[in-house]
C-alpha cells in the first residue's frame, strides 16, 4: 500500500529542530520525500504501524502534528505530479 505522511513539527526550540530531523530521518528510511513535509512510502500494514509508533515516539503531541495517509492498492490510487520532481520507480532496481 502507499501510505502518505505528513507533518508539522514546531521548531521554535531546540528540541522541536531535534524532532523535526528525527521525523525526517525516520520516514527517509522508509519512504521519498515528495516535499519538504511529505513523504510517498511503499509499505506494508506491519511496516506501516510500525512507522506510526515510531514517529509517534518523536513528536510532541501538544505542539507537532502528524499525519498518515493509507491509500489502499485495491481502490486504485492516481497521483498527479506537476513541476519539477523526480519520483523513484518502487518496483524498478535499487540502484541504476
Amino acid at each position: 500500500m502507499l501510505v502518505i505522511v505528513c507533518y508539522d513539527v514546531n521548531t521554535e526550540t531546540r528540541e522541536g529542530r531535534r524532532r523535526l530531523r528525527r521525523v525526517a530521518k525516520a520516514c527517509e528510511g522508509v519512504g521519498q520525500r515528495v516535499q519538504k513535509s511529505v513523504f510517498e512510502c511503499r509499505v506494508d500494514l506491519a511496516q506501516m504501524e510500525s512507522l506510526e509508533r515510531r514517529l509517534l515516539g518523536i513528536i510532541d503531541e501538544q505542539s507537532d502534528c502528524l499525519r498518515l495517509y493509507r491509500m489502499a492498492d485495491s481502490r486504485g490510487c492516481e497521483v498527479r505530479e506537476h513541476g519539477r520532481f523526480r519520483a523513484m520507480d518502487f518496483d524498478g532496481p535499487l540502484v541504476a
